[in-house]
């Protein structure tokens, strides 16, 4: 069960009333105002970590490898603009994915994603008022498997925040890189990101993505990577997928993209 693997004494989310709670949760929004991002370090016990390293190492070969080359707006970019603009800059992306369909009932990450305290936690944080869990049977939760050469580009969200949890870790590279708050609602700062585009790493941030840390993203406007993964250990996260709407699917181009299919399984095959 999921209470048994997270560390309910630092982060007692069964009581989001209790005071201990309360100051847990008014720490990570002054982070998340500052920052973007919040870092519920340690959220996973060790011996849960290890359980989900198993989990993922089973789920791992049922991923979909997709890459190619996007833009940091994940667009298909305007042509008309001059060669130079970042809208036209391009960069690689390659990382394989298990979509949620693929994962049987008794996978702890699962369990995880779909425990009610998780999700109460995420929406007091974020302060967003109700938050819901994708209805997609594909987006909802995802195992995010990188492998050696595997990387994605920079860019930006185009949803207002991601929930990750830090599984494993790669024998070197994959680090998540940020360059936060570099654009704004009203300011989209072209020059501070055609120089980050072009290798400035002024202002660029690592958020240590030790496993068993809950990373809470803004990342619309945080210009983000993760660098290229190097050695034969699989970098492995998993992606929790929430919105402020119920009933929020993906599109089948999107599938297609992602999962390489576009019609879902009636029920997840058991590991």
């Amino acid at each position: 069960m999921a209470e048994d693997v997270v560390d309910l004494a630092r982060y007692p989310v069964l009581d989001l009333e209790d005071p201990r709670a309360v100051a847990v949760i008014d720490q990570a929004r002054a982070q998340l105002e500052r920052t973007g991002a919040v870092e519920l370090a340690d959220f996973v016990t060790p011996d849960g970590v290890a359980a989900l390293v198993e989990d993922a190492e089973r789920l791992a070969p049922r991923s979909h490898h997709s890459e190619g080359l996007g833009t940091a707006y994940l667009e298909v970019p305007d042509f008309s603009l001059p060669d130079d603009h970042p809208r036209l800059v391009w960069g690689r992306y390659a990382v394989g994915a298990v979509a949620y369909d693929l994962m049987p009932e008794s996978s702890l990450l699962r369990r995880i994603y779909e425990w009610d305290p998780l999700l109460g936690l995420v929406e007091a944080v974020l302060a967003r008022g109700r938050l819901y869990r994708y209805a997609d049977p594909f987006g909802a939760l995802n195992l995010a498997v990188m492998g050696e050469g595997d990387e994605l580009q920079w860019h930006f969200d185009q949803t207002d925040f991601v929930v990750s949890l830090a599984i494993q870790a790669a024998d070197g590279g994959g680090d998540f890189e940020v360059y936060p708050k570099i654009r704004s609602s009203d300011d989209e700062n072209y020059p501070g990101v055609a120089a980050a585009l072009g290798g400035d790493r002024t202002g660029v941030v690592t958020l240590a993505m030790n496993p068993g840390t809950l990373l809470i993203f803004e990342g619309r406007n945080s210009l983000h990577r993760v660098s290229p993964v190097g050695g034969p250990i699989l970098r492995h996260v998993g992606l929790l997928a929430y919105d402020t709407s119920p009933g929020t699917t993906g599109s089948d181009l999107l599938r297609q993209s992602r999962y390489g299919r576009t019609v879902a399984l009636p029920s997840a095959p058991a590991p």
